[in-house]
């Protein structure tokens, strides 16, 4: 008897899709392309991998969606704690409930609909646990940075200290906010 069984482990089908049953992409006799993981001399039994045929979309997620990136994408689940939004086939990202609004909100599927295409910025990416923090509220303070740069640029320095104050604060929260980008991106 020459048969040798190979089995492709669910886990080893897709790197990005959520499979909970091979027959949702595949069918009897389908032909695959697969990678030998292993060999089970005893038990006559290959160990196969269909995702590794390919390379892991993770691995350079962080070039694709660097940090301070403005992106667009389809909401694809609402939650109490957030937003998720798939940036590819596979790929999504999270707008936590406190980065949606500078308003309180309470849940987010009272504000957003699955199927949605909303615009975010990227806030980290830890490609490790395969996570990407997205921001909507800062694409707003992104906005009133624009506005405070601009005001202080064509400020003149005034003859009050209140007018000298008022835009020495001004000029130090433009620079903490870029210190904290920074810091955000370092992440």
């Amino acid at each position: 008897d020459d048969d040798i069984d190979g089995l492709v482990h669910i886990s080893d089908i897709s790197w990005t899709k959520r499979i909970k049953h091979p027959s949702e992409v595949y069918k009897k006799n389908d032909t695959i392309q697969a990678v030998v993981l292993d060999i089970d001399k005893a038990n006559e039994r290959f160990s196969l991998g269909i995702k590794q045929t390919q390379a892991d979309p993770w691995e350079t997620v962080a070039e694709r969606y660097e940090v301070g990136k403005e992106i667009s994408g389809d909401i694809t689940n609402l939650t109490d704690f957030g937003v998720f939004v798939e940036l590819e086939e596979g790929i999504e990202g999270l707008v936590h409930v406190s980065e949606i609004s500078k308003e309180n909100i309470k849940s987010p599927k009272e504000h957003y609909q699955i199927g949605e295409t909303i615009t975010a910025k990227v806030m980290n990416i830890n490609s490790d646990e395969r996570r990407i923090g997205l921001s909507i509220k800062r694409l707003d303070e992104d906005d009133d940075d624009r506005y405070l740069e601009e005001f202080a640029k064509n400020t003149k320095p005034a003859a009050s200290a209140f007018g000298e104050i008022l835009l020495t604060n001004i000029k130090e929260k433009l620079e903490a906010g870029k210190n904290q980008e920074e810091s955000d991106k370092e992440k």
